[in-house]
C-alpha cells in the first residue's frame, strides 16, 4: 500500500531521517522504534504532508503522492493520530470526531461515528465533554477515532502507550488487532518496544535518522544484539 523509496526529511536544512525505504501492506502493522531523536516521529510526519521531503519518493498504491498537500493526503487514505494528540480540548468528544470525519458528507457521519464508538465504547458515555475533560487514556483513543473518521487505508499512530495505565493500553492495543483484521496498514511509532514487538508484523529500527535494522517482528525477538543494543531489552 505505501511505499517510502529512499527518503530524506526535515525541517530546512537539517536533515532528521536519511534514505529510508520502507513498505506496508494492507492488514499489517508496521513498527517503526528507536531512541528519541532517531527520526520516527519525522517519518510520520513527512508521510502525511507536514515535514519537507528532502529527496526519495513516497508512494501510495503505486502512486507518486511526494507532493501531494496534507489534505490531498487526507483524501487518498492516509491518516495520523499525532504525538500529543493535539486534541481540539475545548470542543466535545462528539465534535473532535465529527471535525475527523469532514472529509465525508455530513449523512455519514452517524454511520462513521458508531462505527469508531464500536472500537472504542468508553467514549460513548463521553460524547458531550470537552476533550480536555478526558483522562490521558481516553484522549488517546479519541486521538485514533478521530483519525479513523476519515476512513483511511493507512493509519499513523505516534507514541501509543505514552503515559497510559496497563489497562487502556492493552485497550488501544486490541484495537489495533481489530484493525489490521479490516485490511488497514498501521505505522506505529512506539516507545514501549515489547508491546510493539509483540503486535507488529514488522519492524524497522532507526538511530539517529538512519535504518539500522529491518525485519520480522519474531527475527528482531530472537536477534539478542539488536534488542539490547537498540531495543531496551535484555
Amino acid at each position: 500500500m505505501l511505499e517510502l523509496d529512499s527518503i530524506s526529511c526535515g525541517y530546512d536544512a537539517f536533515r532528521a531521517v536519511h534514505g529510508l525505504s520502507l513498505i506496508l501492506r494492507e492488514g499489517e502493522i508496521t513498527g517503526l522504534l528507536g531512541a528519541n531523536g532517531a527520526g520516527k516521529s519525522s517519518t510520520l510526519m513527512c508521510v502525511a504532508g507536514h515535514v519537507a521531503l528532502q529527496e526519495g519518493r513516497i508512494l501510495l498504491n503505486g502512486e507518486d503522492i511526494s507532493r501531494l498537500p496534507v489534505a490531498r493526503r487526507v483524501h487518498a487514505g492516509i491518516a495520523i493520530a499525532p504525538e500529543g494528540r493535539r486534541l481540539f480540548k475545548d470542543l466535545s468528544v462528539e465534535d473532535n470526531l465529527r471535525i475527523g470525519g469532514l472529509i465525508h458528507p455530513a449523512a455519514d457521519f452517524r454511520r462513521d461515528r458508531d462505527r469508531v464508538l464500536d472500537l472504542f465504547p468508553r467514549l460513548a458515555e463521553r460524547l458531550p465533554l470537552p476533550a480536555g475533560n478526558l483522562s490521558g487514556g481516553e484522549q488517546q483513543m479519541l486521538a485514533i477515532a478521530r483519525a479513523l473518521m476519515a476512513r483511511p487505508r493507512l493509519i499513523m499512530i505516534d507514541e501509543l502507550s505514552l503515559g497510559l495505565m496497563p489497562k487502556v493500553i492493552d485497550l488501544c492495543y486490541q484495537a489495533l488487532e481489530r484493525l489490521r483484521s479490516e485490511g488497514l496498514a498501521v505505522l506505529l511509532v512506539e516507545q514501549n518496544t515489547e508491546r510493539a514487538l509483540a503486535v507488529a508484523d514488522h519492524i524497522c529500527v532507526l538511530e539517529s535518522g538512519r535504518t539500522v535494522w529491518t525485519g520480522s517482528a519474531a527475527q528482531a525477538r530472537g536477534d539478542a544484539t539488536l534488542a539490547s543494543a537498540y531495543l531496551g531489552l535484555h
